[in-house]
């Protein structure tokens, strides 16, 4: 065949071939239908959420067509671990530790009190065997998860009355989920969850006493400096509050490794991304609502923390005590917090003490 003529039939078939597959690729195309524990636009929560669908459906250059339904679009905040398990729907974004109900040992890959902060958590999941975990306790729900932000160290909370003892504790309303919530049980107070966008409305009626929220730039967009005159910290309740995207597992298996590949590193991206402008933002409306509210900051004293402390003690034996893949979970997740916190000792914490410290600018 002359070389000319070999060219022309040989561009002709390529022309041919892409026509034929154009259709076939535009029915490709995949429905990925995300759920979230958080309300449409909620500062940090929310818009992460919503950042993570809209970049999923980038990296797969639209072959994933993404629907996001914010808390109360599709189904309640806390129904959405129920929605994705039985296949409703995709994929949830929101906070493991709501599904504590169902087992304890979601607790962790959110926050447990006295835990992980950020980088010791990460360092768990992606290095000490946490990410195996994880997957293990999803088996048994039907459920495929991965971290996919961090809110860091959280603030203790707002209080519409001075904490100076563990007594001021006993009886207290208080909107605070998770392991968290059972320590201030077991110190008398009365643990109530909420999703956030109640959170407001209950504090003004009175209906709760104390809120926890997450810290200065997610508590500001609430206005929850209306709701309530002293602001604790430091939270022993989460100081590292891991959220997750929890996928179908059947849905999930059914995506080629590539796909996978790309939901994973979207997840990453997002993980790292949250953290850093959570982190940002937090000191910027920390300045916020001391300089232009003036909101009251309070430090939980020794005497509040060791009652915190021996009542976090009880709490994470118990749940460690409700089944062996628990007690699997909470072992690993506590030999991370010794062998890396002990790093953390003499690093991070010393080294900002001596920064504040000596710094003369």
């Amino acid at each position: 065949m002359e070389r000319r003529k070999f060219l022309k039939v040989a561009t002709g078939g390529a022309v041919a071939s892409a026509t034929l597959a154009a259709p076939a690729i535009a029915q490709e195309r995949t429905d990925l239908v995300i759920v979230s524990t958080w309300g449409r636009d909620f500062p940090g929560l929310g818009t992460s959420a919503q950042r993570l669908a809209a970049r999923i459906e980038e990296l797969t250059e639209g072959r994933f067509a993404v629907q996001y339904f914010a808390a109360g679009e599709r189904v309640g905040a806390f129904d959405s671990f129920d929605e994705v398990a039985s296949g409703n729907a995709n994929a949830y974004i929101g906070a493991d530790y709501y599904w504590k109900g169902k087992h304890p040992g979601w607790a962790p890959f959110t926050a447990v009190p006295f835990g992980l902060t950020y980088t010791e958590i990460d360092a768990w999941m992606k290095f000490g065997g946490g990410q195996a975990l994880l997957e293990k306790l999803g088996a048994e729900f039907g459920i495929r998860g991965m971290p996919c932000g961090n809110t860091g160290v959280q603030m203790g909370g707002w209080f519409n009355k001075e904490i100076n003892s563990a007594e001021d504790l006993k009886g207290l309303k208080m909107r605070i989920p998770g392991l968290g919530g059972d320590v201030m049980a077991k110190v008398g107070a009365s643990p109530v969850s909420l999703p956030g966008g109640q959170i407001y409305e209950n504090l003004v009626s009175g209906a709760i006493d104390a809120t926890e929220w997450v810290g200065p730039w997610n508590d500001f967009f609430l206005k929850l400096y209306e709701a309530a005159k002293y602001y604790y910290w430091p939270g022993m309740h989460e100081p590292g509050s891991q959220l997750s995207m929890g996928f179908n597992a059947e849905w999930w298996g059914a995506r080629s490794d590539n796909d996978k590949r790309i939901l994973t590193a979207a997840c990453a991206e997002e993980n790292a991304l949250q953290a850093a402008e959570t982190n940002y933002n937090n000191g910027v409306y920390l300045n916020r609502l001391i300089n232009e509210y003036g909101v009251e900051l309070r430090e939980f004293n020794d005497d509040v923390y060791e009652a915190f402390g021996d009542a976090a003690t009880e709490v994470i034996e118990e749940a460690r005590d409700h089944s062996p893949l628990a007690a699997e979970i909470i072992d690993s997740f506590l030999e991370v917090r010794n062998n890396v916190g002990a790093w953390s000792n003499l690093s991070d914490a010393p080294y900002v003490a001596k920064r504040n410290r000596y710094l003369k600018i």
